[in-house]
């Protein structure tokens, strides 16, 4: 066990992505092997583009929940490179997707699919790798791991299609913010913890536990995510970027639950009016700083962080379990 950033169940110090990723690490070697495989096809553009995409691959902080996870409940198996590469094929799909519906030019600083090849090419891609992911599944029976995924994926656009309706009426209440959030983000993570415990051969009630597990890091996921948008880091998403968008994230929320009438109001004219002024823009995040929007936010998060490590006591120590442990950590502590 790695003592550099494991002390106890309760007691962790600050985690690092390759001491994380140590226990898997011949995993992720093998997972990249095949996940290429997975994605080839007879087609030279396609190929090329898929290339691209893999060759822009982000932290594999998915994969590295399913593995993780997998371990911990009883053993990483060949079903678990393929829920892993599922996981990746259709999220990647939607990703692909997602740019072209926003009009964005950029994904992890660097070009987006749609930038480089247009529209067209870029929805054939993202229907190139939902199709792959499909049948990899069905190829191979793994049809409870597709049930999974597919359950994510619908509630993934549920969330994005409630955000959009909400951000027309900036209506959105507390509850309504974490069902978006729910939806959207912690879904997916929730489906890799559940598909890492179901190719491990885990029971029901432990692949239930691992799936809300996933659910509640999520959800911390991507609190912190929203907290970037006010400059809690120098580094993260640019300053402001919700709130040009019409997001109403929950530092956000909480501010306006607790303003005056006029203030309240004032705000909201800001967001639907002037939502592209900078001036305005910085206007908001001072009111959402000075109402306590950000602390509050933090003390959600950190609420999310806490339950769901408290669903790992019972596990017997290990390296998976340490990992998990510092993944979860990661989440809450990045720096973008």
């Amino acid at each position: 066990m790695n003592p550099s950033y494991y002390c106890s169940t309760k007691v962790l110090m600050k985690p690092d992505l390759k001491q994380i990723q140590a226990p898997i690490a011949t995993e992720m070697v093998e997972f990249e092997k095949k996940f290429r495989d997975f994605m080839k096809s007879k087609v030279t553009l396609l190929d090329h583009i898929t290339n691209y995409i893999v060759k822009r691959k982000g932290k594999q902080m998915r994969p590295m929940f399913v593995f993780l996870t997998s371990g911990m409940c009883g053993g990483v198996t060949d079903a678990t490179y393929r829920g892993a590469a599922l996981i990746e094929l259709l999220h990647t799909a939607t990703l692909v997707h997602d740019d072209v519906v926003d009009d964005a030019n950029y994904r992890r600083g660097f070009f987006s699919i749609n930038a480089l090849w247009k529209n067209k090419i870029a929805v054939l891609v993202g229907d190139y790798l939902l199709s792959r992911g499909l049948l990899l599944s069905v190829d191979n029976g793994d049809f409870d791991l597709l049930k999974i995924v597919s359950h994510a994926v619908r509630e993934m656009s549920e969330g994005e299609l409630l955000q959009i309706a909400k951000a027309r009426k900036l209506d959105i209440t507390e509850d309504v913010y974490y069902t978006i959030i729910r939806q959207k983000t912690a879904s997916l993570i929730a489906s890799c913890c559940a598909v890492g415990a179901t190719t491990s051969g885990a029971s029901l009630e432990v692949i239930e536990k691992m799936k809300v597990f996933g659910e509640k890091v999520g959800m911390a996921f991507q609190i912190k995510d929203d907290l970037f948008d006010y400059g809690e880091d120098e580094i993260g998403k640019p300053l402001g970027i919700d709130i040009k968008e019409k997001k109403m994230t929950l530092p956000l929320i909480y501010a306006l639950n607790n303003a005056s009438w006029l203030d309240k109001r004032h705000i909201i004219y800001l967001i639907r009016n002037r939502n592209e002024d900078k001036k305005a823009v910085n206007e908001v995040i001072k009111f959402v700083k000075a109402s306590g929007g950000l602390e509050y936010a933090n003390t959600v998060m950190t609420q999310y962080f806490e339950e769901a490590l408290a669903l790992l006591v019972d596990f017997p120590d290990s390296d998976y379990k340490a990992s998990l442990e510092g993944l979860v950590r990661y989440t809450i502590e990045r720096k973008k």
